[in-house]
Order: structure tokens, then C-alpha cells, then sequence
């Protein structure tokens, strides 16, 4: 069984992972993982713990984040929107204004002392309390090694070695770099969350002459609504009557209007800015396309990069080894080299201090929630940071061509025929083997054929995956498709070498003719191409169904390394693998596609990239990356803020690493104070934090 329950208020990346390893760890339980994002918990276990589950959920969250409120049965559009507050931020400035009182009358008034100290302690509790009650309920529980045991003992050492005002310190700027943490993740948030809000609460339909408001949920696919000026669209469907512009930058990130009429498809999530539309459903509402996007965001914070994995182990391992450090250094050297007690148990704590690996396990996690946000506020949605860091470390781009790297808007361009068929036989028969399929291609050629198709005159029809279609139409057998299927059947036939896309007709086993149908490419694909190369994409390869010319013709005009044509589905993975075993370990393989027959492809990929706008349903939930527009240049922006990502979280861990084995060496001999502990530890956090927010203002 599932379940999901709200978490509200939850903010914090490091408790998070703490409280979803705890309850992993529970009996009953296969599996569990927190969205920031929606701040939600999803649990996974066996039916009879279920009773006890939620009470249990609760206590282990309370442990971590007394002040989170655990929820049971909820939907994300009934959610709250998570709100701001500034309670902590007035906290900080109470505590702030305290312990800058006692640090003057410490500093300037030397017969005040003893009040100063009572008002350091003051000031103390009102900043740390919740470190210190947090450090002794997991000591009681058996949770030893972590940071706020680390904050709690290295603050109080101070306190008993006499350094007042830098134990407060240490409190008073690990709430700011909290506090700016908690900023950050509510920017990321809501960039998320404005995305996430494009699903209405209602639709209208006429009753009579009025219009009344049901929920969406109620509507079946080939019902009619109607949607006003100013109403967001609620579920996918074709447009019946009217006209007016379409607010898309939801979707697609795109701030331009765009205009649309009677026969155009709208999506779930624009906003209706102009005319009154009444619109056929072609989607009931869970499969819209706003619901659809509104599931991928949600999990997008679930699936972490190896880097925020990796920092985790790390922090695990880390803390008890500084901690016995941290004794010895205190013990060893007065008993070895008759050293001052007092001097070298200073010398300790003030290791304690500058050891605390808050930084980066604030920071690292907070650079990738904040570039998933970043992405989404341009229309990009990445299912998860892992995805994220495997886009900086391409070698590899595979592009699929119709759709992706051409509009897939194609026109019939010339009507071959021959053995004593007309052109009017092959456009005819043709159009009538295409009338079940949606395919660009199919369409281009009914519309080309211009007639009422008389479906009851169609028997036997197959699709030949692959290959084409066979059907009796007017009591004649007919194949419409590529070469492959005329050569499977045999069928001795003209080659077209010109570029295009060739469809073949052969009728009673006759060939009767070929239709040349040509594609446009995208206005931004050649631009598109050429900024991948100069971003570092070593390879550049473009698969497609297409015959040689077509193919070759394409890859001539967007200057694209290689090129394999001809190819089925099962066709494209094999030469995707093969293309693997050459590349280099450390690199990743990106597939970009839009067709349900790149599923397969995509699902393969190290990164699978779906055109979200064009993309058929199956290209969009096999991808690990989903741009919402049909343009490629979007890529190049989703790559572009991998490397600042990889770039951030780089200099953050080095800047963190160097800072704290410099002030280590330094406290470990003597030559640094508390202060400059302080500055090591809970410093480098705030400027690996603000380091870390600079992903959002791009």
C-alpha cells in the first residue's frame, strides 16, 4: 500500500533526509521519500502496520522538526500554498539585539561583566534552544554523532573556557544561514509551485441558456465546455467555436500570446486572455496535460544527485571522526608534552567548531532544489537532480528528426505513378490507408486528398509497426509505407532518391506510385545545434525512420556530425547502446525525442529529453527531462544551468573543504581563536549559502 501524507512547514533538505532514512527504518515499511517541493512524505508498506503508521510518522517527524505538522490524506491542489514567515527572522533580530547589548557592556564596561555574561546566556538560549533540545533528544535516542550535537558541545565548551562571545556567535549566525537557507527554498518553491498552479478548480458547461461551474474530475473526454476570458484551460480539447490568444507561459515559459481558432488543440494550464472558446475534451482530467506536468514537478525533489548522496555519506562518517579528533588534540598533548590542560581543551572545542559540516549539507542540497526551480520558471522540467548533474557531463546528443529537429508539419510535394495507376489512385488509396492515424504524415496526406474518407470501405487493417500499413480498401488490397515494406512483400518498385519522405503504394500486389512529402526544419534548431557544439557536446547524432536522402539533406543544413537513417524503434536503442560502449565512463548519453515509438529510446538514454508541448504521452513519462516547448534551444538553456549548478556546488565544497582544513591546521596548533572557528564554520555556511541562492537570479 501507499500512502502520502503533508508535511507543512518542513524546509530543511538535511532533516528531511533524516527523517526518511528513519522511517525507511521502520518495520512494515519498503520504502519512503519527502518532496520539498510539496512537502509531502510518500510511504510505501505492508497493510499491517497501517494502523500505527501515521502516529509513528508523526513521532519521528516531531523528533527532527518539532514544529512541522503532519497530515494524512491529502491532494496537491488542496494543499495550502507554504507561506513565508518571519517568525524566526524576529527571533534571530531579539537574540541579535541581546547579545549586542552584552557584548558592549563585556567589551566597554568591565564592572558589568557578571551581568553580561547572564545576558550572553540569555541571548544564548533565545538563539540555540532549538540546536541544544534537538542535540539532547537524539543523544536520549541514541543519535550521537550529527551537527546539532557538534553546535551544542563545541558552544557550551566555549561557555566554560570563558569565550561568551563567540560561543552565541556561533548560534546567532547558524540561525542566519538557516534563515537564508529557509529564504531560498521558499524562492525555489514558489518559482515550482507557480508552475504547479496552472489547474482550475472548475469548468463550465452550458445548461440551457446558463453556464454552470462543475469540477473538472466530472467531465468525460468528447464533452463540451466552455471557457471564458481570463479562465485558466482545465482540460486538453480541440477548439469548436471562437477565438482568441493563449497565455502559454505557464507551460512553455514563453511570454508571447499565442493566437488560436476553431480546429486548433489547446492545453490544460494556458490562461484563455481574449474571446470565449467552447472546446471539445479530448483528455479526461487525470491524464490532461496539466495534470501530467503537475505529477512530474511533484517528484522532482525525490531523486537526488550522487553529489547531495554523496555529501550525505560523508557527513555521516565525518562528525564521530572530528569529535574523537577533537578529544585527542584536548587529552594527548598535556599528557605527552606537559602541556597547559586548559590551553589545549580551548584548542579542542575551537576544532569542534570549525569541524560542524553544516555548510555543506545546507548548501549542496539547496543548489539543486534551486536550479530545479530556476529550470521550471523556464519552462524545463528536470524529474530530479540526478538528472540535472548527469546534463553537465554530455558527450553524447541523439536527436530523433521529425518533430524534434523539424516542425513536423509536412505538405505533399510530388505524386509518382506508373503500371497504368493515376495519380488520383495513389493519393486516394493512400489517404484512405492513413484515415486512422494521427501521424504528420498521415495528415498531410488526407489533407492533401481533400475528400470525405468512407470508412465502412476499409477492411483488414493492420499497422505494420515499422513498416507501414496493409488494409482492403474498395475490395483491393493496399500497402502504403516505406521501402522496408516493400521489399518485405516483395513488391518490385521505383526508388525515389529524392529528399523528402517517401511513402510507397503497392495495390492487388501491383506498385502503383510514391508520394514525396518534405518537413520544414525548426527556426531554431541550426542555432541550436551549433551553441551545443560550442557549450562542449563532443557528438552530435540524429536517428530517424527516414530514407537515406532525407536524412542526409537534413544533417547537410544543421551541420550534425552523424546521421543513421532507415531505422525501427527496436533499431534505435541497439545503435543507442552501441554508441554507449565507445563513449567515455564518466559521460552521458542524452537522447531528444517527441514520438511514442522514441519511448523505448528515451527510457534507454543516461538522460532522456521528450518535446513537452508536441511530445505524445508515452516520449513525456519515459523522459528524465521534459521541455515544454518544441523548441531545441531549450536545451541549451537546460544545459547551461546544469554547469552553473556543477559549477556553484563545486566552488562551494572546495571553498567549504579549504576554509575548514586551513582553520583546522590553525586551531589544532594554536593559532586560531573562537572567532576565527566561528568564521570557518557557520561564516562559510552563510557565504555557501548565498553562493548557492545566486542559481535563482539567473
Amino acid at each position: 500500500m501507499r500512502k502520502v501524507f503533508l508535511l507543512d512547514g518542513i524546509d530543511c533538505p538535511n532533516c528531511s533526509l533524516k527523517i526518511e532514512n528513519k522511517i525507511n527504518d521502520l518495520d512494515g515499511v519498503n520504502f519512503s521519500k519527502i518532496n520539498l517541493v510539496t512537502q509531502t512524505v510518500e510511504i510505501d508498506f505492508e497493510i499491517e502496520v497501517e494502523k500505527n503508521l501515521l502516529e509513528n510518522v508523526k513521532k519521528i517527524v516531531n523528533f527532527y522538526e518539532p514544529d512541522v505538522e503532519v497530515k494524512e490524506n491529502v491532494v496537491f491542489n488542496q494543499m495550502k500554498k507554504s507561506k513565508e514567515s518571519n517568525k524566526n527572522l524576529y527571533f534571530i533580530a531579539f537574540g541579535f539585539i541581546i547579545y549586542l547589548l552584552s557584548l558592549l557592556m563585556y567589551t566597554f564596561l568591565s564592572g558589568f561583566k557578571e551581568i553580561s555574561i547572564i545576558i550572553f546566556i540569555v541571548s544564548y538560549v533565545v538563539l540555540g534552544f532549538d540546536v541544544v533540545s534537538k542535540a539532547m533528544k537524539n543523544i536520549f535516542n541514541g543519535i550521537i554523532f550529527d551537527e546539532n550535537f557538534l553546535m551544542t558541545l563545541s558552544t557550551l565548551g566555549a561557555f566554560v573556557i570563558g569565550e561568551y562571545p563567540e560561543a552565541v556567535a556561533v548560534m546567532l549566525f547558524y540561525q542566519i544561514g538557516e534563515y537564508f537557507q529557509s529564504r531560498a527554498i521558499n524562492r525555489s518553491r514558489k518559482s515550482i509551485s507557480d508552475l504547479m498552479d496552472i489547474r482550475p478548480d472548475y469548468v463550465n458547461i452550458e445548461n440551457g441558456e446558463k453556464l454552470i461551474k462543475i469540477s473538472p474530475e466530472k467531465i468525460n473526454v468528447g464533452d463540451e465546455i466552455i471557457i471564458k476570458p481570463g479562465e485558466k484551460i482545465a482540460l486538453d480539447g480541440v477548439i469548436l467555436s471562437g477565438e482568441s490568444m493563449m497565455d502559454t507561459k505557464s507551460l512553455t515559459g514563453e511570454s508571447i500570446p499565442k493566437c488560436v481558432k476553431v480546429g486548433d488543440e489547446i492545453l490544460s494550464g494556458c490562461i484563455n486572455m481574449t474571446g470565449i472558446l467552447k472546446t471539445k475534451v479530448t483528455k479526461s482530467f487525470g491524464e490532461s496535460t496539466a495534470s501530467k506536468i503537475i505529477n512530474l514537478v511533484e517528484g522532482a525533489s525525490s531523486n537526488k544527485a550522487d553529489t547531495e548522496n554523496f555529501i550525505t555519506s560523508f557527513a555521516i562518517y565525518y562528525t564521530p571522526i572530528v569529535v574523537v579528533l577533537a578529544t585527542l588534540l584536548s587529552i594527548i598533548p598535556p599528557i605527552f608534552l606537559n602541556g597547559e590542560w586548559i590551553s589545549w581543551v580551548k584548542r579542542g572545542f575551537v576544532f569542534l567548531v570549525i569541524s560542524c559540516p553544516c555548510a555543506l549539507v545546507i548548501s549542496i542540497p539547496l543548489s539543486y532544489f534551486s536550479a530545479i526551480g530556476l529550470a521550471s520558471k523556464n519552462g524545463i522540467l528536470v524529474k530530479g537532480g540526478n538528472y540535472l548533474e548527469a546534463l553537465s557531463k554530455i558527450d553524447t546528443i541523439i536527436f530523433d528528426k521529425t518533430g524534434t529537429l523539424t516542425k513536423g508539419n509536412f505538405e505533399v510535394c510530388d505524386i509518382y505513378f506508373e503500371n497504368g495507376f493515376t495519380a488520383d489512385d495513389v493519393c486516394k488509396f493512400s489517404a484512405y490507408a492513413e484515415s486512422f492515424s494521427n501521424h504528420p504524415i498521415a495528415v498531410s496526406i488526407l489533407y492533401h486528398y481533400g475528400k470525405e474518407i468512407d470508412k465502412n470501405k476499409i477492411i483488414n487493417y493492420k499497422d505494420l509497426y515499422g513498416y507501414g500499413i496493409s488494409a482492403t480498401i474498395f475490395d483491393k488490397k493496399v500497402l502504403v509505407g516505406n521501402e522496408k515494406l516493400m521489399k518485405k512483400e516483395n513488391i518490385s518498385y521505383s526508388v525515389c532518391n529524392k529528399p523528402g519522405t517517401i511513402v510507397y503504394v503497392a495495390i492487388d500486389g501491383k506498385y502503383a506510385g510514391y508520394i514525396l512529402i518534405k518537413d520544414k526544419i525548426k527556426d531554431d534548431s541550426i542555432k541550436a545545434i551549433s551553441d551545443l557544439k560550442n557549450s562542449g557536446v563532443k557528438n552530435i547524432v540524429m536517428f530517424t525512420g527516414d530514407n537515406y536522402p532525407v536524412a542526409k539533406d537534413i544533417c547537410d543544413k544543421l551541420k550534425i556530425d552523424k546521421f543513421f537513417s532507415g531505422m525501427l524503434p527496436h533499431e534505435k536503442v541497439e545503435k543507442l547502446e552501441l554508441l554507449e560502449t565507445k563513449k567515455e565512463k564518466s559521460k552521458k548519453i542524452v537522447f531528444v525525442g517527441d514520438g511514442v515509438n522514441d519511448a523505448p529510446v528515451l527510457a534507454r538514454a543516461d538522460v532522456g529529453v521528450s518535446m513537452g508541448s508536441l511530445g505524445s504521452d508515452a516520449a513525456v513519462e519515459a523522459s528524465d527531462v521534459v521541455l515544454m516547448t518544441d523548441e531545441i534551444s531549450k536545451l541549451v538553456e537546460a544545459i547551461k544551468i546544469s554547469k552553473l549548478t556543477k559549477r556553484i556546488v563545486l566552488q562551494n565544497i572546495i571553498f567549504i573543504l579549504t576554509i575548514k582544513i586551513v582553520f583546522l591546521v590553525l586551531g589544532a596548533f594554536g593559532l586560531a581563536s573562537m572567532w576565527e572557528a566561528v568564521f570557518g564554520d557557520v561564516g562559510a555556511m552563510i557565504i555557501a549559502v548565498l553562493n548557492s541562492i545566486r542559481i535563482l537570479k539567473n
